[in-house]
């Protein structure tokens, strides 16, 4: 990992730092009992002329490393002290629990994600209540459960960009979408993230192309409304969606609905589908093997891809989640504790969590923790098999590339299925090499993503 440029450095202070001081974080713990007072000890603590060598660790081996180094020295269970910001990092799945699983109440996100306000609409997010923000999950729920995914197959068999399957991008909008979502993007840079109200340049552009979004959306729905048409697409799920007091919801906030549901997919899957790649044409055992399963799926199912085939890629899958694990969309969860808890570490300490925390689950090193992964350093997607299910050694929160508990990714088999249509595709219908070094990870994106131009050769195969 390189973090020695300095706009790498301020970006990994900021997910730490600002992430912590200038907003209210999310949901933390493991084993947690409350008490009124509690006796327990907290968390060791790094704070004064420490907190120089930390640094000078992660200037120049990385994130990782600087964590490594505290958990080999404390233990799983530890606070960085700064500026009155105290910041407890819960390392490994046993502590885990209350962090994913606590109440909102009790740990929460806060206003950790407040930038995503103009970027999504007053209307939904961290724009409304907590109560309302929960119903609105529900919505994306629903339009994205399992029992609906087999519909979702052809359209994006059949669009370079899923979740646009409504008739009406597909005629005409589609370059203009493509070019508001990357102005929208704008939102997610480090200046907009501390400031996201500043009247800087590259606000401005988000705005402008959040409300050319929205009114490009709201035509969209008051006409599928007044022509009484319906479909069976995620726009109409949202449509139909009510309140639980029988509201229905409005134009803005399906516009805002979608926007969310779009802008959440579209730049983390196409890293994943990256990443993925990457690593395939960096593998040639797992390559062929991939290959292999795509030929065995053409026997039974014919050239064509559909919902059952894409439930048969279980080594594609697997190729898929080994990704996720070495090279995590979010290299940090955070939450903010409203109110104390105790949990017990994996060697039995028991620690007080004080109210005020901010709680830091770091899943770019729980990830290649090697008492869960053997050999984490190793691309190796043998290791999610049914023979080894390594991701379940340590507990249901031993994997949490979509997060976990109260706060999954309601996304999370919809990714999976949408990556397995592109490189289906693509391992059925061409020869494919990696030109370019395999890429390193560019940390100074809120997104950690392939660093520079990935660069391939492609062929297409000709049929036996």
């Amino acid at each position: 990992m390189d973090l020695t440029n300095i706009a790498t450095w301020v970006t990994t202070v900021v997910v730490i730092f600002i992430t912590a001081v200038v907003t209210k974080i999310i949901v933390t713990g493991r084993r947690a009992t409350f008490q009124a007072v509690c006796s327990r000890a907290h968390p060791p603590v790094v704070n004064g002329p420490s907190l120089i060598k930390l640094v000078h660790v992660v200037l120049t081996k990385g994130l990782r490393e600087m964590i490594r180094d505290q958990y080999r020295a404390l233990g799983s269970v530890f606070t960085l002290s700064f500026f009155g910001v105290k910041i407890t990092f819960l390392v490994g799945p046993e502590v885990l629990d209350h962090f994913y699983q606590g109440l909102e109440s009790e740990i929460s996100h806060g206003n950790t994600l407040e930038f995503m306000v103009p970027m999504l609409g007053k209307e939904v997010g961290f724009g409304v209540d907590v109560a309302t923000r929960n119903e609105q999950m529900r919505f994306h729920n629903d339009a994205l459960k399992l029992s609906k995914l087999r519909s979702h197959t052809d359209p994006m068999l059949q669009e370079v960009e899923p979740m646009l399957t409504w008739e009406e991008i597909q005629e005409n909008m589609f370059d203009e979408v493509h070019t508001l979502f990357r102005e929208l993007n704008g939102g997610m840079s480090l200046a907009s993230v501390l400031f996201p109200y500043a009247p800087t340049p590259t606000n401005r552009r988000r705005d402008r192309a959040r409300a050319k979004l929205s009114k490009l959306f709201t035509e969209i729905v008051r006409s599928r409304k007044s022509s009484n048409r319906t479909e069976g697409d995620v726009l109409q799920n949202l449509i139909d969606s009510e309140y639980k007091d029988g509201r229905p919801t409005t134009e803005a906030e399906v516009t805002g609905l979608v926007i969310m549901l779009l802008f959440g997919g579209k730049h983390t899957s196409s890293v994943t589908s990256t990443w993925t790649g990457a690593c395939l044409l960096t593998h040639e055992k797992w390559l062929a093997a991939v290959i292999e399963e795509q030929k065995e799926i053409a026997r039974v199912y014919g050239d064509r891809i559909d919902y059952n085939a894409l439930l048969q890629m279980d080594t594609l899958h697997c190729c898929i989640k080994e990704v996720l694990r070495m090279h995590p969309l979010v290299p940090v969860f955070f939450r903010k504790v409203h109110k104390s808890f105790t949990l017990r570490t994996k060697d039995g300490a028991e620690y007080e969590i004080p109210r005020g925390h901010t709680l830091a689950s770091p899943a770019l090193f729980n990830n290649y923790l090697p008492y869960i992964y053997k050999d984490p350093g190793v691309y190796d997607p043998d290791r999610f098999s049914l023979e080894r299910e390594e991701d379940k050694v340590g507990g249901k929160f031993s994997f949490t590339a979509f997060g976990g508990g109260r706060h999954s990714c309601v996304g999370e088999a919809y990714a999976y299925m949408q990556i397995k249509v592109i490189w289906s595709y693509l391992l059925r219908n061409f020869e494919l090499n990696l030109e370019s070094p395999f890429p390193e990870t560019d940390w100074s994106k809120l997104v950690p993503s392939p660093k520079g131009k990935v660069m391939v050769t492609y062929r297409r195969r000709v049929a036996a």
